[in-house]
């Protein structure tokens, strides 16, 4: 982590909160540290912070929490507050859609 957010994306250094730190156990406890890593950061920046365009230099990138792909053989870590896709609301539109007895339809917006 410290590598790549230092040598490539600019970074002072990297802070893991409480919820990555606790990740990081679990991933060494199911052996999976050996691992690559994916990092999950805003698009507009090399930094986890959206407002700092392009490369900027000496930001501390914070790690919120670290999500498992073992499946596709790499951890994900997650920055800032990024959102990840799908992004999908809590509830979603497709619930408030009804068609009536008469085929009409309602809930659309």
């Amino acid at each position: 982590m410290e590598a790549i957010a230092k040598k490539i994306y600019g970074a002072a250094s990297v802070a893991f909160q409480p919820k990555a730190l606790a990740d990081l156990r679990n991933i060494e406890r199911l052996g999976l540290a050996h691992l690559p890593i994916c990092i999950a950061k805003t698009q507009k920046s090399f930094s986890d912070n959206e407002a700092l365009i392009g490369r900027p230099t000496g930001f501390e990138l914070t790690v919120r929490e670290f999500e498992i792909a073992a499946g596709a053989g790499f951890l994900v870590a997650i920055t800032g507050t990024i959102m990840r896709l799908p992004g999908l609301p809590a509830k979603p539109s497709a619930l408030n859609i009804d068609i009536d007895n008469n085929g009409v339809i309602s809930g659309l917006s």
